[in-house]
């Protein structure tokens, strides 16, 4: 999975500390040791010392070092005895200097394979970069009602209100559960204040804490970041504002249709849904516009692909924010 670049660096500086935490605390614990024992520094000195004679005895030219290593490796035994009758005096593991992770040492890596330590860290980063777009409402399935939806039958969709977002309430869970790379493409359309933020909050959510990478972000907000990729200054960080539209595992793109329409904005709306599509990388789509609306303002290679190989899904009722008013 590809996490954004602020989501990794967030978390590899939070493993680099943790780690520099661990060494110090095992350096300061060791120096403890030393200034309580004495003798201790000697014989760790002296047990250092005998490695490198070992090693020089193997190498030497001309003679037979088997004798020479016995030596040494009788007079380190009784270096180690010593020590640990040592540390008999202190409390149990004061010296244990294992590292943070015990898999990747704390770097993060095993071989070229991120190690779960920073990829735990790296859904910790993700949840609080998602919560502080999302805010710290109660986007939870749970919290989704029903019953501010009509229940009165519409003709035009043979069900009510109420019964479409009940459908609606039960696809997004199951997507949100069942979620795995190459799922499938949504759109979620409809009027204002009718829920689509919010299930498609409730998504992120859910999909965040599966361990899998996901960018929410407004389609303003996101052209932004590719108009300051094409026309600011170059630099990782700007690249990286656009590649994490390309590589997360989920894409969820909120208000289509608030943006200015121009050539730019229909190249690099075509360019993230086709990328996309072609890679078998999920996104979610939510917009005010009608299918129809949606044909009528986008490029027909742009309304295709959203309108045939997206899932559509329609949102009814009234709007829920008047409501609140």
């Amino acid at each position: 999975m590809a996490y954004s670049q602020s989501v990794l660096r967030a978390a590899r500086a939070r493993l680099a500390q943790a780690k520099a935490e661990r060494d110090a605390e095992n350096a300061g614990h060791l120096a403890e040791a030393y200034e309580r024992y004495p003798r201790l520094a000697e014989i760790d000195r002296a047990l250092s010392a005998t490695v490198a004679k070992a090693v020089a005895a193997s190498m030497r030219a001309g003679e037979d070092p088997s004798q020479a290593i016995e030596t040494l490796r009788e007079k380190n035994l009784a270096l180690q005895r010593e020590r640990a009758w040592l540390l008999s005096g202190l409390e149990e593991g004061f010296l244990d200097d294992s590292p943070i992770c015990p898999k990747c040492g704390g770097s993060g890596y095993v071989g070229d394979q991120m190690c779960e330590c920073l990829r735990e860290l790296c859904r910790q980063e993700q949840k609080r970069e998602l919560t502080s777009l999302l805010g710290a409402g109660n986007a939870r399935f749970e919290q989704f009602r029903l019953d501010v939806y009509p229940d009165e039958h519409l003709e035009e969709f043979g069900c009510s209100a109420r019964s479409m977002m009940r459908l609606n309430l039960s696809r997004c869970k199951r997507y949100a559960a069942n979620f795995a790379p190459g799922a499938e493409s949504m759109l979620f359309t409809g009027g204002p204040g009718l829920g689509k933020t919010f299930l498609s909050a409730c998504i992120a959510r859910a999909v965040a804490d599966g361990g899998h990478s996901v960018v929410y972000e407004t389609v303003i907000r996101m052209f932004s970041d590719f108009e300051n990729a094409k026309f600011g200054d170059y630099s990782e960080e700007n690249q990286s504002r656009t590649d994490k539209y390309l590589n997360c595992d989920l894409l969820i793109m909120d208000d289509l249709g608030s943006e200015m329409t121009t050539a730019f904005t229909m190249s690099a709306l075509y360019t993230v849904v086709n990328s996309r599509l072609m890679e078998g990388r999920a996104t979610i789509i939510s917009t005010n516009l009608t299918p129809d609306a949606i044909s009528a303002r986008y490029t027909q290679a742009i309304c295709s692909r959203l309108l045939g190989s997206y899932r559509l899904m329609q949102f009814l009722g009234n709007d829920l924010r008047r409501k609140e008013q």
